[in-house]
């Protein structure tokens, strides 16, 4: 493996005890990935410098913890849940998998890209929200990390039950990203003391073909109006099982089953706060469960599916996907990463007739956003609050899946001197925010039209 990670000036926080272990951290995995590349290595010693690595995290966390404290942080619940994530969960994932495969040449590289990407990542997005006095609103509703955790297992336990699966959560912070051919269920609940309960349970297509579709001995290779329908009920009992963990569950009353496009989903899912918002890869496919609680009672988009109309309405449904998966599957799927409302919506707008506009307010978002739905193109603003362009562009090209994905930076500054900076990152183009739109245009189907044109010369 011939990776190494190079320390920048981006990466100090201005923080001695964070910044210390930072470069710490990166040395230690420096040396791993060196021993990665050498023919003749020992277990044991493997075994040594990855327990090194994992010992050092942990200080990394408690003096991280200790100083977040000191300055009264108010993200510091949920960054220590982050902290816990990475220690309990992922740490222990990649050693079992180190462990099982006799420490072999790609489970060990496996290991060093996660700690390495997650590392990063961490660094330049979380980490830099402490300084900046930082933190996200919107996961301010979620529940104690060890009701997560018993949440987490309660799902995985019920797939396992239910299909034989052996689902793995994978982020209890799921922001709304785009599944690729995602089934977007909402279940709309009230409670005698006027509370609404949302659960939104969202399925890969490919999930429910071979879990339900093997169940029910269907051939289809696409999703149909009986496995739909099947599909529907299985989501209202994994909601029944689960809804006893709520207060007064025993009041719940279904009031709207509704099934959504993604746009739908997104638009509602940006206004919520989620309590819960778990995402889980289980192996057949991605499945992610979300619940939100208001005081607002009146219901917004989607369709809604009644014992009457129902399997006319799944039939519409399905038929409005597959109208639009064969017009997307026409269109290049763009990627655009800005903080602005106002830059998605134009750029959704002016990019949507020809291509299929995928968006996401953080570089964290792009992140999860790439791995669900891999897009053609990313347009990403360079100046973004807590992990800027040059970061995010950094942790893309850092991710061997994602590395060839082609990044055009949008920017505000057009000076030599911000425009030589942004060059230096080596993008593949650079786009001022003050063209016209019109000129946007033009220069994403330019740049379209060279890649095709590159493509048929191969």
């Amino acid at each position: 493996m011939g990776n190494q990670l190079v320390w920048q000036d981006q990466y100090n926080l201005g923080v001695e005890v964070i910044d210390k272990e930072h470069k710490k951290l990166f040395s230690i995995l420096n040396k791993l990935f060196d021993f990665g590349k050498q023919e003749e290595k020992s277990q044991w010693v493997c075994q040594e410098a990855i327990k090194y690595f994992r010992d050092h995290a942990l200080k990394h966390f408690a003096d991280e913890e200790a100083y977040m404290l000191s300055v009264d942080y108010e993200g510091f619940e949920m960054h220590r849940r982050i902290h816990k994530n990475f220690r309990d969960r992922i740490v222990p994932a990649l050693e079992r998998e180190l462990e099982l495969t006799n420490y072999s040449e790609e489970s060990v590289n496996h290991f060093l890209s996660v700690c390495a990407g997650w590392l990063i990542g961490h660094t330049m997005i979380e980490d830099y929200a402490i300084v900046k006095g930082e933190s996200i609103k919107q996961w301010e509703n979620l529940q104690p990390e060890e009701e997560q955790a018993v949440m987490g297992q309660t799902i995985t336990g019920l797939l396992h039950s239910m299909f034989q699966l052996d689902p793995r959560l994978i982020s209890d912070c799921y922001g709304g990203e785009k599944f690729v051919n995602g089934i977007y269920f909402r279940l709309i609940y009230s409670t005698k003391d006027k509370r609404r309960w949302e659960f939104f349970l969202i399925f890969e297509e490919k999930l429910i073909i071979s879990t339900i579709g093997s169940v029910m001995d269907t051939k289809s290779e696409a999703v149909n109006v009986m496995l739909m329908n099947a599909a529907r009920y299985v989501a209202k009992q994994l909601v029944d099982r689960v809804k006893g963990y709520f207060p007064s569950s025993d009041n719940f009353e279904l009031k709207e089953e509704q099934l959504l496009t993604y746009e739908q989903f997104q638009k509602v899912f940006e206004k919520q706060k989620p309590q819960f918002s778990l995402l889980f890869d289980t192996g057949k496919g991605y499945f992610a469960y979300c619940v939100t609680s208001t005081d607002m009672l009146q219901s917004e988009g989607g369709v809604s599916i009644i014992t009457e109309n129902a399997m006319a309405e799944v039939e519409k449904y399905l038929n409005r996907n597959e109208v639009e998966k064969k017009i997307i599957s026409r269109k290049k799927k763009v990627l655009v990463v800005d903080d602005s409302d106002f830059m998605l919506k134009t750029l959704q707008d002016l990019l949507g007739n020809d291509y299929e506009v995928i968006v996401a307010k953080s570089g964290l978002s792009a992140i999860r956003g790439i791995t669900l739905d891999r897009p053609d193109l990313i347009l990403l603003d360079y100046e973004m609050p807590v992990c800027d362009g040059s970061q995010v562009l950094e942790m893309i090209r850092g991710e061997k899946d994602f590395a060839d994905i082609p990044v055009i930076f949008l920017t505000s500054r057009v000076d030599r001197e911000s425009v030589k900076k942004v060059i230096e990152l080596k993008p593949d183009g650079y786009l001022s925010k003050s063209l016209a739109p019109a000129d946007v245009k033009k220069e994403v189907d330019h740049f379209f039209e060279k890649t095709a044109r590159r493509s048929a010369k191969k």
